[in-house]
């Protein structure tokens, strides 16, 4: 018989699996995303399932559907391996996929076979007529695969967690992932200066509930510290690192929690650690390259710094943060920091070139935008000694209207640059409208109205300005 596409294909979007869940390949660079999933397979047992279910969907992403197959033949071993008494339960997200995978391979048969698996075994688990279930585990499971897409998907990730402990409140796997997702969330917001509640409960709350899981237990030190409370996170760090001194992820948090802390030779010793574990981690070399550059700043401060040595670590900076920009170029952040590591070494050109190569991506996102502008604005400030340029690029990271961290640094930045400008009588029109506009943002309303006017009476056609002006006066 031949299998109508069409309700196949109605079919498969009714699964609950990695392909119906919207995770997009834009937002992953695929190779490290890959190689993260291999590295964690290695580490923790327990994850398997889950691991191998969302590898086999990275391995379509790159095109390799037999590769895929053979994945999701291994979640099925450690399915029956882990559950033997509940296969069809633990099966649903692992049969989606081969479902979709055969339908990509134009093997409809056999894509028919595995949705109709799904949808027996629903009709038997779910009391519904229509059969359609939302099992925690399965809430759990796209939630993993959210966190691992990146930030675009931490408020999602948080949700599915959430919808996971309405059916099992004291899952300490359910309560883990809820507590990194509000780490994370809060991670991303205090970048760009936005307020979140505090994921501090929900990590003591996780660790109660599992001692065993050091991962969040590194991220609760972390939190700890972050709130002036390093020495109560220090003890934490301290206990992970005993129960479990191999494990790459955890070696990678104490690192972090050392070098926060100022003791950066102690993370770099670390991170080489960790590094010969997993020796593809991107997120590691791009950890060691940030201590190399805190180690050049502190000799660059002091009077004698030894050249030799300096230059030394700016190469060791340099061919870090390298790997990570080829590795995932959506990690923008590691543009800028390779960007200042070769200001720091008087390569200006190369710094130059990424500044200018990343700022004309299309997939920048606006608050990254803005922080790579005043990153970009601090390098012709401080290293090209071209103020002129600081402020077009202040100005440039201050006129993308979203409300961010790296905003705010263009903006108090430009201020500061304008007022010298304008206080020895070199301010132009264009330069009293910047600052009107940094003032009209900072709630300043009396003084942007002064700064329009001025730029009014030496531009007095500027259209711009006028409606700025106005609307000041009408608010």
């Amino acid at each position: 018989s031949t299998i109508s596409k069409d309700s196949l294909k109605t079919s498969l979007l009714q699964l609950e699996c990695h392909f119906t869940w919207t995770l997009l390949k834009q937002h992953v660079g695929l190779e490290a995303l890959e190689e993260t999933i291999v590295d964690h397979i290695k580490f923790f047992i327990e994850y398997n399932i889950i691991d191998y279910n969302l590898l086999s969907y990275v391995c379509h992403l790159k095109n390799s559907n037999e590769e895929a197959l053979r994945n999701l033949q291994k979640a099925e071993e450690a399915i029956q391996k882990h559950h033997p008494g509940e296969i069809a339960r633990r099966s649903l997200v692992t049969w989606g996929n081969y479902a979709w995978i055969y339908y990509h391979m134009q093997r409809y048969e056999e894509a028919q076979t595995y949705v109709s698996k799904v949808e027996n075994s629903c009709k038997k688990l779910s009391s519904t007529a229509h059969g359609k279930i939302q099992l925690p585990e399965v809430c759990a499971e796209q939630g993993w695969a959210a966190l691992r897409f990146g930030r675009n998907y931490f408020e999602r990730a948080k949700n599915c967690f959430e919808n996971a402990l309405k059916s099992e409140p004291d899952n300490p796997d359910f309560n883990a992932g809820y507590a990194i997702a509000i780490y994370r969330l809060e991670d991303v917001a205090e970048k760009y200066g936005e307020e979140r509640r505090s994921c501090l409960k929900a990590l003591k709350r996780a660790v109660e509930l599992n001692p065993k899981d050091t991962t969040v237990m590194a991220l609760l030190a972390l939190k700890l510290q972050r709130l002036q409370q390093g020495n109560e996170g220090e003890r934490y760090i301290e206990e992970a690192l005993q129960k479990t001194p191999d494990l790459p992820v955890l070696l990678r948090y104490a690192a972090n929690f050392y070098r926060r802390k100022g003791e950066v030779d102690k993370a770099v010793e670390i991170l080489k650690k960790a590094l010969a574990l997993t020796p593809k981690s991107y997120v590691l070399h791009h950890q060691l390259g940030l201590c190399y550059q805190f180690k050049i700043l502190q000799f660059q401060k002091t009077r004698y710094a030894p050249q030799e040595e300096v230059d030394n670590l700016i190469q060791h900076a340099i061919f870090h943060f390298k790997i990570v920009t080829d590795k995932k170029p959506m990690f923008f952040s590691a543009h800028s920091d390779l960007a200042n590591t070769y200001a720091l070494g008087k390569r200006y050109e190369e710094a130059e070139k990424i500044f200018q190569e990343v700022l004309q991506r299309n997939d920048l996102p606006c608050d990254d935008k803005q922080t790579i502008y005043l990153n970009y604005g601090n390098f012709q400030r401080f290293h090209m000694k071209s103020e002129l340029k600081a402020i077009k690029c202040y100005t440039e990271g201050l006129k993308i209207e979203k409300d961010s961290y790296g905003r705010k640094k263009c903006r108090e930045a430009v201020e500061t640059l304008l007022k010298q400008k304008i206080k020895s009588g070199l301010g132009d029109a264009t330069d009293f409208g910047t600052l009107g506009l940094a003032h009209s943002l900072n709630g300043k309303k009396q003084e942007a109205i002064e700064c329009y006017e001025k730029a009014i009476a030496l531009d007095p056609n500027n259209e711009e300005y006028q409606n700025a002006l106005a609307e000041l006066q009408l608010s």
